[in-house]
């Protein structure tokens, strides 16, 4: 558990009034600078001294980076849109209704009012031992504390453990990959673009951070195409509480289902391992298959091959299996 002080450590604090403005702090701080979207994840590293930014750059002034908008058939949301606000758009409703579940099963509402949406997919990891200063491995030292016969690790991941075992925290993530969502990027030396599912990564890959936003780039929206709008869709989220708490494990699917054959699917579960696991191998076991039990109960034994459990969180693995099983039947 973090050790709780009652003085931040100081730093320079900017408020740009446009995304070129933020993108220039950014370039000029590089590596110095914290970007801070509803501020929730970040206050809290602030108050627990884990984190010492010399400058944060705070987003909430930069309009531009709010609302969402009709994009090539799709729909565009800035990266400063709030839950709420996701949640809450006719459009998402309407066509993209698994990202809003999942939005609506992010914590309580009032963190939704404040809390973003690119905030919710760009928070870092929730290990307590992480957090609360220890110098394991993700923290540049050598050692994974959770990683012991002695730890205690039961929201832990169950595959891709590289060193590092923690898991990605975000509710939303998995509906986005799901979806195919592209992440919009820009920094000084302009505009990138990537797949959701590629925006997310391990610690074989760079066991310092979660997603592949480099110093001095800016996450400025989420596109959703219309390839899956309208498809039918199932979110389930399994937390030791109903509301405020991360997920012990969720689930996100997309199918295109014909006279009762599952035609096309996307599986996404979290709270697995330290990305957003998409399930490629569940995926083509039920493509052309029947929409019944059978099918079913052959997905969520997919996909638990390959589950390596720590000390204290065997119970995931039959959990991730019931809730593969339950977007199945449920959509």
């Amino acid at each position: 558990m973090a050790v709780i002080r009652d003085v931040m450590p100081a730093f320079e604090l900017y408020q740009p009034a446009s995304i070129d403005a933020a993108i220039a702090l950014l370039d000029q701080q590089g590596e110095e600078a914290w970007i801070m979207a509803g501020g929730l994840d970040s206050l809290d590293w602030f108050k627990d001294r884990a984190k010492r930014p010399k400058a944060v750059v705070d987003l909430s002034q930069v309009g531009e980076l709010r609302g969402i908008r009709e994009q090539d058939g799709g729909v565009e949301i800035g990266a400063m849109t709030t839950l709420t606000e996701v949640v809450a758009h006719p459009r998402i409703q309407s066509d993209y209704a698994l990202l809003a579940q999942a939005s609506r099963r992010v914590a309580t509402p009032q963190i939704r009012n404040q809390g973003t949406l690119g905030g919710n997919v760009s928070q870092d990891a929730r290990c307590w031992y992480y957090r609360s200063g220890m110098p394991c491995y993700r923290a540049g030292g050598s050692t994974c504390y959770a990683d012991t016969p002695t730890a205690m690790n039961r929201e832990h991941c169950l595959f891709e453990a590289d060193r590092c075992v923690a898991v990605s925290p975000s509710d939303t993530a998995p509906a986005l990959i799901a979806l195919k969502a592209t992440f919009v990027m820009r920094s000084a030396q302009g505009e990138r673009l990537v797949e959701a599912e590629d925006f997310f990564i391990g610690p074989s890959v760079d066991i310092t951070r979660m997603t592949v936003l480099q110093p001095g780039e800016l996450l400025t929206a989420i596109r959703l195409p219309p390839t899956w709008a309208g498809a039918q869709f199932y979110f389930e989220k399994a937390a030791d509480r109903q509301v405020w708490d991360f997920a012990l494990v969720n689930v996100a699917s997309a199918m295109r289902v014909e006279s009762g054959v599952i035609q096309q699917a996307r599986l996404v579960v979290g709270g697995v391992a330290a990305r957003p696991l998409r399930l490629k191998e569940v995926e083509d076991s039920v493509r052309g298959e029947a929409l019944s039990a059978a099918t079913a109960e052959l997905a969520g034994k997919t996909a638990i091959w390959g589950a390596n459990a720590l000390n204290y969180n065997h119970f995931k693995i039959p959990l991730m299996k019931n809730l593969v099983q339950r977007a199945i039947r449920g959509a």
